[in-house]
């Protein structure tokens, strides 16, 4: 899979999917759990840039994390009970498999761009 998303790129992207998680709650409007769920992911998401973007986090890592945290996405509405909720259970499954779509884009080890000859040299 060609993985065309680079590292500041996926920053930026970081960036604003935790603006629109944490917006979220009063767009879609739900509230309880759900609110509160969003504000957590979107802090997490805000850290992580943050520690990645300091390179106190390498890419590498960040991108384990975020997966865990996209597929945590994805079936939250049913582990915390708000399945109920169509606008919030869309909204967590809509994210979280957004959140894999980027993922499965992005070039965590920073081979973007390197000749298919030079692979084997680049540092893994």
């Amino acid at each position: 899979m060609h993985r065309s998303i680079g590292a500041v790129s996926h920053g930026i992207l970081d960036y604003a999917l935790s603006i629109l998680v944490v917006i979220a709650p009063s767009v879609v409007h739900f509230g309880g759990r759900q609110a509160r769920w969003c504000y957590l992911f979107a802090g997490i998401l805000f850290v992580l840039a943050i520690l990645t973007q300091t390179k106190i986090l390498r890419l590498a890592l960040h991108g384990a994390i975020e997966l865990v945290l996209a597929c945590l996405l994805v079936v939250l509405p049913w582990l915390a009970g708000f399945e109920r909720g169509v606008l919030s259970r869309n909204f967590y499954v809509a994210i979280g498999l957004l959140m894999i779509v980027l993922w499965a884009l992005t070039d965590f080890r920073g081979r973007r761009g390197v000749p298919v000859a030079d692979r084997a040299a680049a540092p893994k």
